[in-house]
Order: structure tokens, then C-alpha cells, then sequence
């Protein structure tokens, strides 16, 4: 985030800037904490992860310069990769309710 900027504006500053895509939040999904020790047991990082449900606008999925790769996964083969151990409990947590608004798209 930059100084001043809220949540939502950063991420879908983030989505433009990131990914080539303009998208409008439709909800927040939820929020996570992602601690990382070091040897001492101290913290080291803490992240705040805020998840959102987007909407696309325009654009088109392609990476920035520091991102290897950017592509579209079918919801069933998404816990085949490697993911973040912080999108994994998202993930976990809501792929029932993520494989319900995939249909809904379908429609």
C-alpha cells in the first residue's frame, strides 16, 4: 500500500499494476495474518493479507516484471500447485463458496 491509500484502492492498484486487469471490488472475503520467526522465534515479517471477490473491467491477464508467471486455473486443479501457504487456507476455507460463484459465471 501506498502512504494514505486505502485497502481497496491498493488492490486494484495492485490488479493493474500486477496483472493487467481493471477490476471493481464486489466483497471482501476475508482477512489473514501471515507471521513469519527467525531462528530465535521472533517475528521477522508480518503481513496483513486482505482477499477479495473482483470483477474484471477490462484488460487482460499478463505479469509484471517481477512476477514469473500469471495464468487461469481451473478450480479443481488448484490445490496441485505450489501455493502460499496463506492462499492455501483461503483457499481451504473457501472453496466451497468459490466453487458456487464459478457456476454462477457459468451461467
Amino acid at each position: 500500500m501506498e502512504l494514505g491509500e486505502n485497502v481497496q484502492d491498493a488492490m486494484i492498484r495492485e490488479a493493474k499494476e500486477e496483472v493487467g486487469l481493471d477490476v471493481e471490488a464486489v466483497k471482501l472475503m476475508d482477512v489473514f495474518d501471515s507471521v513469519t520467526l527467525d531462528e530465535q522465534g521472533r517475528i521477522q515479517y508480518h503481513f496483513v493479507i486482505v482477499n477479495f471477490l473482483v470483477r474484471i473491467v477490462s484488460g487482460s491477464l499478463k505479469t509484471a516484471s517481477d512476477i514469473l508467471e500469471a495464468k487461469w486455473v481451473p478450480l479443481k486443479e488448484v490445490e496441485g500447485y505450489n501455493l502460499t501457504k496463506s492462499f492455501r487456507t483461503f483457499f481451504e476455507k473457501h472453496h466451497k463458496r468459490l466453487k458456487e460463484l464459478a457456476l454462477l459465471g457459468e451461467k
